[in-house]
């Protein structure tokens, strides 16, 4: 009985629910899919398509408050805009510079803006002239700058004249008034020109504020630096408010564009630095400059270049035959020793310093001079017109760092290696700029010169040296296992000195060595014959071919270390070789051997004895290779 009345009920529940049935609308049969219909449109549109929230729940479910024991899920946050990847650009004085030039500056401008970076323009009207004079000349020239660079093809230009302001608690560092009116125009693709004028709060006013100082505070406020923290306020709040300002704008480059060009050398074979690493070198090149403002030294400053040049030139086989001829003194005397220039390379310096230590270190900076911009963006029409046949187009220094992110020569090469194939008058020189990397020198050759004389007492396993992380440098640049209790052995003891760049992402290990046959007695005869020897020159696989570190290390031997000269070997068909032979000033194929003698010895060929110890060290040297082939040292 309970079997049928259940039976029963089952019937009038289904004859119900075929009556409900009947009283709705039809409605065309649809197979229910498989998956979801979500995950079938995701997967017809191509990969990266945002379907945003139409195929998902509505916002109304995802803001509803549900029982959960873990943590709710966050509302979906609105899609911040794209980074701005951007250059800073200071322009010296533009009033001295001719239509032609500011065309082409502003030629070049407009194509790195349609490279994909943006640019924000300072004017520098100098300091010739009172206040009024030069706002009238930074207004004029604001207004020349945006005509050239609206003339360009698909280019608009914007100037503000209102961005910065000084407050009532700090009257003499200006700041950005308005992150938003900075960033506007530039995210709409113009190029932002900005004259140094600056607004007080308390009674408005128009300021002419120092350019240098434009550039600075420009900088903090696109670095993310400006924001002051409440003290109330939880310190991770505040860290993820700078964290959010920093991933709106990536200060790319800061480009100063000064009629005096790169940064000039007064020590050492070359006229200028193409590279600056400014960790290691700026307090030596800044007390360089200084030292050339002296009127004692600022006459034999002026001397320094020439002397070099006159006295060093190639003189192996290899170089003969492949090295361009030493630039004569007329073609490379292009540096002007006068105090106010040499103010000026230190301004330029100085700024370059403060703004690079504020950026990421893959921020770079570029100091040139606006005629070589002009120059080399001309176009290729008008260049091949006025060049004769072979000699290739000058490159944009600026179009070179944007693409490469490196100096249009690099910095370790020779002077005679660095002369240039132009007709016009040789261009102040560019010198590229990195916050860079700290060079640690083992011993300090200010305290104790490297010479056979001073020795050091040292070895590998030296507190100083961290043995592992080098034996890592020596192993993955060579791609190859070092026997280290083998090359311990031989180099323990005859030590010239470590040069490390960086956390061990480059470096080189340097030694004193005698011929065979002569005896390591200490005497005087015996360290004449030592010959200053580079043991291992390695560079991480990773910083190969980038960040200039094999340049740092390099210019670290042959300036610091050895300035007199060093030697090294390689095997003949090292595909470094190349580089090489660009930076010594003499090779030499050891016969029945697979090894090729380099060497950076002034007039070493036309020292006998002395060459035959070079050469018999290079042949002697046993390799510490774990598999012991004897094929790369």
């Amino acid at each position: 009985m309970s079997l049928l009345n259940s039976a029963s009920t089952k019937r009038e529940a289904k004859s119900y629910l075929a009556r409900l049935k009947a009283q709705q609308p039809t409605k065309p049969h649809k197979k229910p899919p498989s998956r979801p219909a979500e995950q079938n449109v995701a997967e017809s549109l191509p990969s990266g398509v945002n379907l945003g929230s139409f195929y998902g729940a509505s916002r109304s479910v995802y803001q509803s408050p549900v029982f959960r024991h873990d943590s709710t899920p966050t509302p979906a946050q609105d899609d911040i805009p794209e980074r701005l990847h951007l250059a800073l650009v200071k322009i010296k004085t533009p009033q001295l510079l001719d239509d032609y030039t500011l065309n082409g500056v502003a030629r070049t401008l407009s194509q790195i803006n349609r490279l994909g970076m943006a640019c924000c323009v300072v004017v520098d009207p100098g300091s010739d002239g009172d206040t009024n004079t030069l706002r009238k000349i930074a207004a004029e020239q604001v207004s020349r700058i945006a005509t050239a660079v609206d003339a360009q093809p698909d280019s608009k230009s914007s100037h503000l004249d209102s961005v910065l302001s000084f407050s009532a608690k700090n009257p003499h560092i200006p700041t950005v008034s308005s992150r938003k009116q900075l960033l506007g125009p530039l995210r709409d693709g113009h190029i932002l020109i900005v004259g140094p004028i600056a607004y007080t709060e308390d009674v408005p006013k128009a300021v002419i504020v120092p350019a240098n100082d434009t550039v600075i505070a420009l900088t903090k406020e696109l670095a993310g630096l400006t924001l002051t923290p409440d003290p109330d306020e939880d310190p991770m709040i505040t860290a993820r408010k700078i964290g959010d300002l920093q991933k709106e704008v990536s200060l790319d480059r800061v480009i100063l564009l000064d009629p005096l060009g790169g940064i000039p050398a007064f020590r050492g074979p070359q006229t200028s630095h193409a590279f600056i690493n400014m960790d290691q070198e700026f307090d030596n090149i800044e007390r360089e400059l200084l030292q050339v403002c002296d009127p004692v030294t600022r006459a034999q400053g002026a001397n320094m270049v020439s002397d070099f040049i006159m006295e060093s030139n190639p003189f192996s086989k290899f170089a003969s035959s492949e090295l361009a001829s030493t630039p004569s003194k007329q073609a490379v005397m292009t540096v002007n020793v006068g105090e106010s220039t040499i103010h000026g390379h230190l301004d330029n310096l100085r700024l370059s310093q403060q703004a690079l230590a504020m950026l990421p270190s893959a921020s770079s900076g570029i100091i040139t001079s606006p005629v070589e911009v002009a120059n080399s963006a001309r176009s290729p029409e008008a260049t091949q017109s006025e060049l004769s046949v072979g000699t290739r187009r000058q490159r944009n220094p600026l179009i070179h760092n944007l693409l490469t992110d490196k100096p249009l020569l690099s910095s370790s090469l020779p002077l005679s290696r660095r002369a240039r194939g132009s007709l016009h008058l040789p261009a102040p020189p560019t010198t590229f700029v990195k916050r860079g990397m700290p060079v640690s020198l083992i011993p300090d050759p200010r305290v104790q010169v490297w010479t056979a004389q001073t020795r050091p007492n040292m070895t590998l396993e030296d507190p100083t040296v961290d043995l592992p992380r080098l034996v890592h440098l020596i192993e993955d640049s060579f791609n190859r296992k070092l026997d280290v209790k083998d090359y311990l052995n031989r180099v323990n003891g005859r030590l010239a000195g470590l040069i490390i760049a960086g956390e061990y992402e480059g470096g080189a290990i340097l030694t004193w060595e005698l011929p065979p046959g002569v005896e390591d007695d200490g005497s005087e005869g015996s360290k004449a014959r030592m010959v200053p020897y580079l043991d291992k020159f390695a560079v991480l696989k990773r910083s190969q071919g980038a960040g200039g570190v094999a340049d740092i290390v390099f210019n670290a031997m042959v300036r610091t270390c050895f300035p007199n000269g060093v030697c090294w070997r390689s095997r003949k068909d090292n595909p470094v070789n190349k580089w090489y032979f660009e930076r010594s000033l003499g090779t030499w194929k050891l016969a029945d051997t697979n090894w090729t003698m380099f060497w950076t010895t002034p007039d070493l060929p036309d020292q006998p004895q002395m060459f035959r110890d070079y050469e018999a060290v290079c042949r002697s040297i046993q390799p510490s290779w774990a598999d012991n082939t004897g094929v790369i040292d």
